[in-house]
């Protein structure tokens, strides 16, 4: 059984450091290590200043497309409350955001450097997938991101206050943000031990791949979610996100491989 201890680790000065900021530093200067030790490894073309610079605009463009992406799709609560918008150590950071406003940023800085967008895209996703083994814990600290009523061994205990009406009275939910942690451990083996070898010169197939694993991973986890801020035609507006990072994938995986078996026959 799962209970988080409260959303603030400790304070300073009598201001509260909470646990969803520590967490999201320590998922952040994770990834970067990880990049920093998969670059030299794999990919010594690409400058070692140039990452450094590009994470800066990256970071500051993930976190700011995951706010704006989330407190879009509140805007019902927070054309109410504005103020609140800027109160991210709440939660309220879309993953889906973090990685439309990351690319975003990343293809503008990558273009000024003129460095190849696909090879440096599949170096930053495995800090990205890093990122969210970690970060999803912020969202355990917050009581957020949880499921269905859940009675197995493995049961997320969520306080009344953080619970939908509906399930008032219900004590025990689906831990989801586990899941996706762990999920994201599996995509992040495959896509180092695996899509890595097979995908050798071709750049821009582990990054499509990992659009198409997380599209379906985050699908299947929606599934059982029950906070989904917006539902378009039925359904959360992250399935519909997710349906559109597979579609993009597969068809860039796809385009890929095509244009390198073109390149052979040649």
């Amino acid at each position: 059984m799962f209970a988080s201890p409260g959303v603030v680790a400790f304070s300073v000065f009598n201001y509260p450091i909470h646990w969803y900021g520590i967490i999201m530093a320590l998922s952040i200067l994770t990834g970067l290590y990880v990049i920093s030790l998969i670059r030299r490894k794999f990919y010594a073309s690409v400058p070692a200043d140039f990452v450094l610079d590009l994470a800066f605009y990256v970071i500051l463009g993930g976190v700011l497309g995951a706010r704006i992406y989330y407190v879009l799709a509140d805007y019902a609560y927070y054309s109410k409350f504005p103020m609140d918008a800027l109160a991210i150590w709440h939660g309220g950071l879309s993953i889906h955001g973090a990685i439309i406003g990351g690319i975003t940023v990343a293809a503008i800085v990558v273009k000024r450097y003129k460095q190849n967008f696909l090879q440096v895209a599949d170096l930053l996703v495995y800090g990205l997938v890093v990122g969210q083994i970690i970060g999803r814990w912020g969202n355990f600290f917050n009581s957020e991101a949880f499921g269905l009523p859940c009675s197995l061994p493995w049961k997320l205990f969520i306080p009344k206050e953080s619970r939908p009406v509906e399930f008032y009275n219900v004590d025990f939910f689906h831990p989801t943000f586990l899941y996706e942690s762990l999920i994201s451990i599996f995509i992040f083996f495959i896509l180092f031990f695996v899509v890595r070898k097979l995908a050798k010169g071709k750049d821009g197939v582990i990054f499509f791949s990992y659009m198409m694993m997380y599209g379906v991973s985050r699908i299947f986890v929606e599934s059982i979610r029950i906070d989904s801020v917006l539902n378009l035609m039925g359904l959360p507006i992250a399935v519909w996100v997710s349906v559109l990072f597979l579609i993009i994938g597969a068809v860039g995986v796809s385009t890929i491989c095509k244009q390198s078996e073109k390149h052979v026959q040649i």
